[in-house]
């Protein structure tokens, strides 16, 4: 079985609007989940501060044989935890099952 129950996103940011030249874009993050079990994989999301409290377990449901991805700014998956720009964080992802993670960021 590939994976593993436990990940950890450290370097958690998105940086603020950046402007130059003929171009202008905001940066994005995003979270993904695989999850090649046949079970549905019932996951809870920590997330850590450098300036405040955690939050600590959000529940979310990555779906069986699935990729599922979502942005750090998604307020359903984050249950209205604000991760706007500028704000240094990281997550603790558990799995029931085994699932792998990866995080992407555009800065």
């Amino acid at each position: 079985m590939a994976g593993k129950k436990n990940w950890f996103i450290v370097d958690g940011y998105r940086p603020p609007l950046q402007e130059g030249g003929d171009q202008s874009y905001v940066g994005h993050e995003c979270i993904m989940i695989l999850n090649t079990s046949k079970q549905d994989a019932h996951c809870t999301i920590d997330v850590y501060f450098s300036d405040k409290d955690p939050v600590l377990g959000l529940s979310y449901t990555a779906p069986a044989q699935r990729i599922s991805a979502f942005y750090s700014n998604d307020t359903d998956v984050f249950k209205g935890v604000q991760l706007g720009e500028g704000v240094q964080y990281s997550l603790q992802i558990s799995s029931d099952v085994d699932v792998i993670v990866q995080y992407g960021r555009m800065d």
